[in-house]
């Protein structure tokens, strides 16, 4: 017959063992999760492309990417051009299944920049708008604005210069609310609003 002493010991040891194996297992549980949850995840090429395609307009000079009805602004001699801020819009890429943002060639975008100068309101600055085709692939890349010509209407332009599959956005979608907000807010704090 076994004792009470030695069965009170079985027992206690039973959870020592339990309370180790339990440990164990959990500490199994948080690495396999940490491990999972550090993985690379893919990146979010789309937004890549905006953030690129705001940069590269901001950067280039307003002529680029102006309509032929647009004046640009002139500054005197030496003094600091006025910045100019951008929202973006894009309705697609090619190719379209690329996972980086260095294998996307063409995008196909709406922008709206504003020339932010100084204490100069949003609702009076000079701004440069519409559908553009942005090629990636070249430096500098190459900014295409949708625009009219004497011969060929708005519309005809769009549907010579975008894909079928990006033309319906492009006739209806500009800047969405939360880009226009962040435009809005940027460029108050450039013209030092």
């Amino acid at each position: 017959m076994i004792s009470r002493e030695s069965s009170a010991g079985w027992y206690r040891n039973r959870f020592v063992w339990v309370a180790v194996i339990l440990l164990t297992v959990s500490v199994g549980a948080v690495a396999l999760v940490n491990s999972a949850g550090s993985k690379a995840e893919p990146a979010d090429v789309h937004a890549q492309v905006v953030t690129r395609m705001r940069t590269i307009l901001e950067q280039a000079d307003p002529g680029q990417h102006n309509h032929a009805h647009h004046g640009q602004q002139v500054t005197a001699e030496g003094e600091a051009k006025p910045p100019v801020i951008c929202g973006v819009h894009v309705y697609g890429y090619e190719p379209a299944d690329v996972t980086t943002l260095a294998d996307v060639q063409t995008v196909y975008a709406f922008h709206l920049c504003g020339i932010a100068e100084p204490q100069r309101p949003w609702d009076v600055a000079v701004k440069l708008a519409g559908p553009l085709i942005m090629d990636l692939s070249t430096q500098p890349p190459g900014i295409q604005v949708v625009e009219a010509t004497e011969d060929v209407i708005f519309v005809d332009r769009l549907r010579q210069m975008f894909p079928a599959k990006y033309l319906e956005p492009a006739l209806k979608e500009a800047v969405g609310a939360s880009e226009m907000a962040e435009l809005r807010r940027r460029y108050d704090a450039a013209a030092g609003l």
